[in-house]
């Protein structure tokens, strides 16, 4: 009688908390969970621009491509991939922010890189299939931990408690070789206390560039305890990946011929890493309306990736050159009384590192006001060195010959209140503070390698409202403050007189939403304006490091449509669309001369923010016979500029792909359930490329004299250096999945 009165209690708590009852009985693992879910996520009434994906809609097309993909029908993004398929090195961008400003936790933790402050999801094949829950949070968001929720939050919640066995296995093949082999499995709840789940996954593709193969393996295992009022989960996973380089590019003359192009040819030209992670949550009720959650996590990461430095493996390019020894450490050596100083080599540059630390949040709520407090306690320690493994002249070495190690302390707090002003408003307050401590070998201020630390103290506060205009539609409206601070490279390239300073982001969001049985509806407004936003303008600085620069004045306006309609009992339309303007106010560009050495400055004024569209929109038409279900799905991405100078020569342009999906629930008696699902891409064969990087310089030399490089091409205002990422033309993933 006690757990059935407490249960009623929490149930008439949940709608407070922006949960709505789903069934009559609810287990209090289920609600210990989202509570847990709660201390990071925005719920129904938080004013801010977020996309909730359940675990049916990522499953719908979870066929081994990364979750950039998985995610790329929601508002604002934007998905690529160096392969050009999905697989294997994939990167999004959500409203022109990268993956450096987009913050994402796993149950609550952070998972960007504390140094580079960005996420590598080749890290993490196939982990999509153990998550339960995606929301995207668009803009600054709600306080969370990790320190890179500046442009964009993505926070994944893995599966929680299956009370009955099973075990289903999931097959993909597809287009370039890819294959993918994953099996998933759990008891159930045993005795109402334990239940233990695991998966294991293997995923391969030769990817659509030549020579752009993965070959990628994780693994997924829980076990969890279930008490009267608490609940213990310790979860492992592990990601491993071993991918062939394409990180160069295509040249632009190749696009047309040889758009499949990959310059490296040394058969070892791989990146290898592996990462392993730890968590153990710990969830207490204390009574009907005060809820407690505690998490201890550690993340190993260790790997390198290999380069082939030298002349013999880089004939496509006809500019390879032999490297000197003593750049390595490595002595000159004579031979028939000749010195020799310069060999082809082999070099490993390694990243190793170790990430831990605490997270809690506490929930309470009374009759009008819900309070959360949390926050997070976290060290990153990074082992950067590198090795050569082999010169023609020595033969095989394990010589090192740089290193440079730093250590991060990440402390964060956070205040969320969500108070009711009446029945129908609500105000929201949620006030965070950040300290950073980041110790690293950099300059001093005389030029000099030496340990070198940053402290740094950040106030994040955010303001909103929400009002429910009617049962059916509401609006909102937040302004919210994120600060972040510059990566490694800004760091350990500079001496403390040259440093950029952290950026500021002051966001204001206002939205309008209407819900229906046959249509759904989400209008908002965002203006993002950032102060001091770090940008590559190719300034120097006095070390003579290529930096990140601070631009005074910068700004990103839109509106974010999105809606859904049931046009028919069996066909329904969704779609969104993002119309925006992403400008610089004003900056200078330093720009190489080759001919001087130094540089040339070109100042502009109201330029488009690079990788920045000005309109992305997608739309999905499904047809529903039960069994059998089909969509049509269509993505258009507008033209975006690859550097700030908004110059047509260095524009990737606009874009039209389309997708087909269609799914089959079979029928067999010996399996709970079957489905084969096949995702045709790019079926009407567009060429496009949506990613590209692009150096400027400027000479006197003629085009003839640099023909040695592909890669150079002559615009209307000098020399540039492009290599374009063209995805794949048209190719499909056919999918069977088994229960039991």
């Amino acid at each position: 009688m006690v757990f059935k009165k407490w249960s009623i209690a929490v149930l008439m708590t949940l709608p407070i908390f922006g949960f709505t009852q789903q069934q009559d009985t609810i287990s209090l693992s289920q609600i210990l969970e989202e509570v847990q879910v709660k201390g990071v996520n925005a719920g129904e009434k938080t004013p801010m621009s977020y996309t909730n994906l359940s675990e049916e809609e990522i499953d719908k097309s979870n066929l081994g491509q990364d979750l950039p993909y998985l995610i790329s029908l929601t508002p604002s993004v934007v998905s690529s991939s160096d392969a050009g398929a999905g697989i294997g090195y994939t990167y999004m961008t959500i409203r022109g922010s990268d993956a450096n400003r987009i913050n994402v936790t796993i149950n609550g933790i952070p998972l960007n890189d504390s140094e580079s402050q960005g996420v590598w999801w080749v890290n993490m094949p196939d982990f999509t299939s153990s998550v339960s829950n995606i929301q995207i949070q668009r803009g600054v968001g709600t306080s969370t931990n990790g320190g890179s929720a500046f442009g964009a939050t993505v926070n994944l919640q893995t599966n929680g408690l299956k009370k009955e066995k099973y075990f289903t296995t999931s097959n993909t093949l597809g287009s370039f070789n890819t294959l993918k082999n994953n099996i998933e499995f759990g008891t159930g709840l045993l005795g109402n206390k334990l239940s233990f789940d695991g998966r294991i996954s293997k995923i391969t593709s030769d990817g659509y560039i030549d020579r752009s193969s993965s070959d990628l393996e994780s693994f997924y295992l829980s076990a969890g305890y279930y008490g009267k009022n608490s609940t213990l989960k310790a979860i492992l996973f592990n990601g491993h990946e071993r991918t062939y380089q394409a990180w160069n590019g295509v040249p632009q003359s190749y696009l047309d011929s040889n758009r499949r192009f990959n310059p490296y040819n040394y058969e070892n030209e791989v990146d290898d890493y592996g990462q392993t992670h730890f968590q153990l949550h710990y969830n207490k009720q204390f009574n009907d309306r005060t809820f407690f959650n505690l998490a201890t996590h550690y993340t190993k990461g260790s790997g390198y990736y290999e380069q082939y430095k030298g002349s013999e493996y880089n004939s496509l390019l006809n500019y390879g050159a032999e490297s000197t020894l003593s750049d390595y450490g490595i002595s000159d050596t004579i031979i028939n009384g000749d010195t020799i100083s310069t060999s082809n080599l082999v070099r490993r540059k390694w990243l190793d590192n170790d990430f831990y630390g605490v997270t809690f949040s506490l929930n309470h709520s009374a009759k009008k006001v819900n309070y959360i407090f949390g926050g997070a306690v976290n060290t990153y320690n990074g082992a950067h060195f590198g090795k050569v493994i082999f010169t023609e002249i020595y033969g095989d070495l394990d010589h090192e010959y740089y290193r440079n190690d730093a250590t991060k302390n990440d402390l964060n707090l956070y205040l969320k209140i969500d108070y009711a002003l009446t029945n129908k408003l609500n105000a929201y307050l949620d006030l965070q503070t950040r300290f950073v401590d980041y110790t690293f070998e950099g300059f001093d201020a005389n030029g000099e390698a030496a340990n070198q630390t940053v402290n740094l103290r950040f106030f994040n506060p955010k303001y909103g409202i929400f009002y429910s205009m009617s049962e059916n539609s509401s609006v909102y409206a937040s302004y919210s403050e994120g600060k972040r601070e510059p990566n490694r490279n800004d760091y350990i390239e500079s001496t403390p007189s040259s440093r950029p300073i952290p950026e500021t982001l002051f966001d204001t969001e206002v939205g309008y939403r209407y819900n229906s049985k046959k249509i759904d509806l989400g209008i908002n407004l965002y203006n993002m304006e950032y102060k001091n936003q770090l940008v590559n303008t190719g300034e120097i600085n006095d070390v003579g490091a290529s930096i990140h620069s601070n631009i005074d004045e910068s700004y990103r306006r839109g509106i974010e449509v999105e809606t859904a309609l049931k046009l028919t009992k069996k066909l329904s339309w969704s779609g969104n669309i993002t119309l925006s303007e992403n400008k610089i106010v004003s900056f200078t560009e330093y720009i190489d001369n080759w001919d001087t050495w130094g540089k040339d400055t070109v100042n502009y004024n109201n330029t488009d923010i690079s990788f920045s569209p000005n309109i992305i929109a997608k739309s999905q038409l499904s047809y529903d016979l039960g069994a059998l279900q089909a969509s049509w799905i269509l993505k258009h991405i507008g033209d975006q500029f690859m550097d700030n100078s908004q110059s047509e020569d260095r524009m990737l342009e606009k874009y039209n792909v389309n997708n087909l999906r269609i799914s089959y629930d079979v029928k067999l008696k010996n399996a709970k359930s079957a489905k084969i699902t096949l995702l045709v891409n790019n079926f009407l064969n567009t060429e496009y490329a949506n990613r590209a990087w692009v150096y400027r310089f400027n000479t006197e030399q003629s085009a003839e004299n640099l023909s040695y490089d592909p890669y150079i091409n002559a615009d209307s205002d000098g020399y540039n250096m492009i290599g374009y990422f063209p995805q794949a033309s048209r190719n499909y993933l056919l999918g069977v999945t088994l229960g039991f």
